[in-house]
């Protein structure tokens, strides 16, 4: 996590980063994420896959694509274009694969039918106003990951 001043040195200044720039990021990894998944879905529903299943691995797939990238760069696409990453606990400079898989949970839930678009939603909702709220940019999702944090070259 960043230093009592909000910052750690990685040989640059990094501060945590604000609400709307993690928005800018997560919507577009969402939009590659989401091209990947529908390409998924449209190999398996073309090879007679029954939709309802077809669905699930693009689904997980958008989940994976941000677990892995966080996990193995620290980053994720999206958060690269606009010089972002998240941070381990510890000494880490980036998650473990148990903390970026607890921040990144709540996207599992559009997977519940019926209910999991309005559960995804209201977690959302609840993660925006928790980073806004938090004096170090902290999410519930990254408090819940045992205090990882998304920092930014300033």
């Amino acid at each position: 996590m960043a230093t009592a001043g909000g910052m750690r040195n990685y040989g640059i200044v990094l501060e945590p980063a604000g609400l709307k720039v993690r928005f800018a990021a997560r919507v577009i990894d969402c939009v590659f994420s989401l091209a990947l998944g529908a390409a998924t879905y449209l190999v398996l529903s073309l090879a007679g896959v029954p939709d309802v299943v077809a669905a699930t691995p693009a689904a997980l797939f958008a989940f994976l694509y941000f677990v892995i990238f966080e996990v193995t760069t620290g980053s994720t696409p999206g958060k690269r274009l606009f010089g972002l990453l998240v941070e381990g606990t510890g000494s880490e400079f980036r998650p473990t694969l148990i903390e970026a898989t607890i921040r990144n949970a709540f996207m599992l839930l559009g997977l519940i039918p019926v209910i999991g678009i309005v559960l995804w939603l209201s977690a959302a909702i609840v993660i925006a106003v928790t980073v806004s709220a938090n004096a170090h940019k902290q999410g519930l999702h990254d408090q819940l990951a045992n205090g990882t944090q998304v920092l930014r070259a300033s």
